[in-house]
């Protein structure tokens, strides 16, 4: 472990922010010493933690960058799987949920509405990979390996419903996509897999970067966030993606908060993205992974 990271676990960051800070500064000290497999392991972690906040997502790839599915201890005990003994967890924030009671005046107006829930801060939780438990086998995610089957029309869907018309053309050549503002133009004779992911980075260009966004960035900005979109959205459905681009320290020049801001809104529109991929759910069916909320409940049993 760096001395950096070292230094992250030491202080212990107890806000949101802190998280955020702390990672971001560390992520910005291995790019600049070369490590260029940081910024790969951060976006991927963002592929595969999309229910977790942006904080924790940084904190799980900071401390395992091989996760893939994690959940608290008594969370795995009821998927039928124990904690290895000696296994080190991950330590994430949880949120601390409370219920404020309203004056008895303002509950007698609406008898159902008369607590609120209100977040009261955070606590530090521990959640474990599935690589540290054993136990019974669990159902296998569905994953698609370079075939995007069902999802590039899931995808060309939702562009529809947001107003975004899809066309083929050939004559944007060399350029595999193009986007308009309202209209995607896509090279045709992609494989499926390169034609979902050109759609993927065009639709990241429709969502991130338009009116005071475009106005603030850098055409290589723009490129490099949408093609780490692509990335976050095509490793999550398993595709076979390439390395990310590591280049986003040289873009904003070590500035901390730029590059903050810039992997949160990839995270926040690859997880649209990913929302609207999601198959119509099936009653019968019951995912392994687990969200944040089921962690921190389960910590607190």
């Amino acid at each position: 472990m760096s001395s950096a990271a070292t230094t992250i676990d030491s202080k212990k960051p107890t806000t949101k922010q802190e998280l955020i800070t702390a990672n971001i500064k560390l992520l910005i000290e291995q790019l600049e010493a070369g490590h260029s497999e940081a910024l790969t392991n951060y976006l991927t972690a963002m592929s595969r933690f999309h229910n977790y906040s942006f904080g924790n997502v940084l904190e799980i790839a900071r401390q395992m960058p091989t996760a893939t599915r994690v959940a608290g201890f008594w969370t795995w005990k009821n998927l039928g799987r124990s904690v290895n003994a000696g296994a080190k967890g991950i330590r994430i924030l949880a949120p601390i949920v409370g219920v404020r009671r309203k004056k008895d005046e303002e509950a007698e107006k609406d008898i159902t509405k008369q607590n609120t829930r209100t977040l009261l801060g955070f606590r530090n939780t521990y959640v474990f990979d599935i690589s540290q438990t054993n136990g019974v086998d669990l159902p296998e995610l569905r994953e698609v390996s370079g075939d995007p089957g069902e999802s590039i029309d899931r995808l060309a869907a939702f562009l529809r419903a947001q107003g975004i018309q899809i066309v083929y053309n050939p004559k944007i050549a060399p350029a595999m996509g193009m986007s308009y503002g309202g209209r995607i133009a896509v090279l045709p004779g992609q494989s499926k897999a390169e034609e979902f992911s050109t759609l993927v980075h065009e639709a990241a260009h429709e969502m991130m970067h338009k009116a005071e966004r475009r106005t603030a960035t850098t055409k290589t900005v723009r490129e490099t966030e949408a093609e780490a979109v692509a990335f976050v959205v095509g490793k999550a459905i398993g595709l076979v993606t390439g390395s990310a681009s590591a280049d986003y320290i040289n873009l904003y020049h070590g500035n901390a908060s730029l590059l903050a801001e810039s992997l949160e809104v990839v995270q926040q529109t690859a997880n649209v993205i990913l929302a609207a991929l999601e198959p119509p759910i099936d009653d019968s069916a019951t995912e392994a992974q687990t969200t944040e909320a089921d962690a921190a409940l389960a910590e607190a049993a």
